[in-house]
């Protein structure tokens, strides 16, 4: 049950509150809008508490979490060693104890360091206990900022094989904020990837509700279409809109599906998709070997195979690490031309 937040002794201040961050007209960015949630929340429950590398005096490496220490105090916002599986591990004993910890990572590929604490004990200590684990772990995901290969991988499918996290990928700023306090407030494990490139790239008018929520496991039709339906999630989202309206153009109608939930999957929205259209492309961001599109196109397949008319198409990295050229990360990535042209492909099949 939610409790009246109490402020330790060292948070006297405010601080700038994260709607102070928003624009003149009172959109925020995806960033702002995660900081939204994760202000709420933490107002709302004192149950919840932050920690990770430089998220308190700092503000976290993007800064999503400045202004934080000044309002909340030390003992809720943690700054930590560089040490990701420690991360985890209090993380995991303090949610045992009743605590709500969100536990940020500087970026999502380090949270390989931490793969034992999440894959053995995370992921399967409520099944061996039945102790709900209320843990959120966050971190910027994904390419297309030339961050080479240690600062832009999707994790994704290496936590989704094991099983009993959820797994979250939100792609617009009121989807982040709604789906973040969905997953505080959930007892089973969620891991939350924010997509460095959308940080501030995108925003909009985002709700002010402190209860307004995004139900984990709901995918969204983010633009209609009859010839066929683009199946994605995170960055690749914007990317297959963009592609969408050239499409149009052309006289090619795309169906843009944003799954916005990675575990579980939004079968039903997915498959009513493609009995509308008949066509299926699945983009992703993670590599084409044993990667979400892998699952994805697995499942149109099979219980789908009565409404295509054509072979499920996967568009998806191959499976090397991310490049830091400019050149070559762009042709390691799906781009909006590659899009388009897997599109014409299958509308004419």
């Amino acid at each position: 049950m939610a409790t009246t937040v109490k402020l330790d002794a060292g948070a006297a201040g405010h601080g700038a509150e994260p709607r102070g961050k928003r624009d003149d007209d009172g959109q925020a960015t995806y960033l702002i809008a995660i900081a939204e949630a994760l202000w709420e929340e933490m107002e709302r429950d004192e149950r919840v508490y932050m920690l990770g590398e430089d998220i308190g005096a700092y503000g976290g490496a993007f800064k999503v979490t400045e202004g934080f220490l000044d309002r909340f105090g030390s003992g809720r916002v943690i700054d930590t060693p560089i040490a990701e599986e420690t991360i985890v591990g209090m993380a995991v004993g303090s949610a045992m104890e009743g605590l709500r910890p969100v536990a940020e990572f500087q970026y999502a590929d380090f949270m390989s360091s931490g793969f034992d604490s999440i894959a053995t004990v995370l992921g399967r200590y409520h099944y061996r206990s039945g102790v709900p684990l209320p843990v959120v772990l966050r971190g910027p995901s994904g390419g297309y900022v030339r961050a080479s290969s240690f600062h832009s991988v999707n994790p994704e499918p290496w936590f989704a094989y094991g099983g009993g996290i959820k797994i979250v990928a939100p792609a617009f700023p009121a989807d982040a904020k709604g789906l973040m306090k969905s997953a505080v407030r959930d007892d089973n494990p969620v891991l939350y990837l924010e997509h460095k490139w959308i940080y501030r790239r995108i925003k909009e008018t985002v709700p002010t509700d402190p209860d307004f929520l995004v139900p984990i496991g709901e995918a969204a039709v983010k633009r209609e279409g009859t010839d066929v339906s683009i199946i994605t999630s995170g960055a690749l989202v914007h990317k297959s809109l963009e592609a969408a309206e050239n499409l149009a153009q052309r006289g090619v109608s795309a169906e843009v599906v944003d799954l916005r939930t990675i575990v579980p999957i939004d079968e039903e929205t997915v498959l009513n998709s493609i009995a509308k259209t008949s066509r299926a492309l699945v983009v992703s961001e993670s590599y084409r070997f044993v990667g979400i599109g892998a699952e994805v196109g697995a499942t149109i397949a099979e219980k789908a195979f009565e409404h295509l008319d054509a072979p499920v198409t996967r568009l998806s990295p191959p499976n090397m690490p991310v490049p830091f050229s400019p050149t070559l990360e762009d042709a390691f990535l799906p781009q909006v031309a590659d899009i388009e042209r897997a599109v014409e492909e299958l509308s004419a099949w």
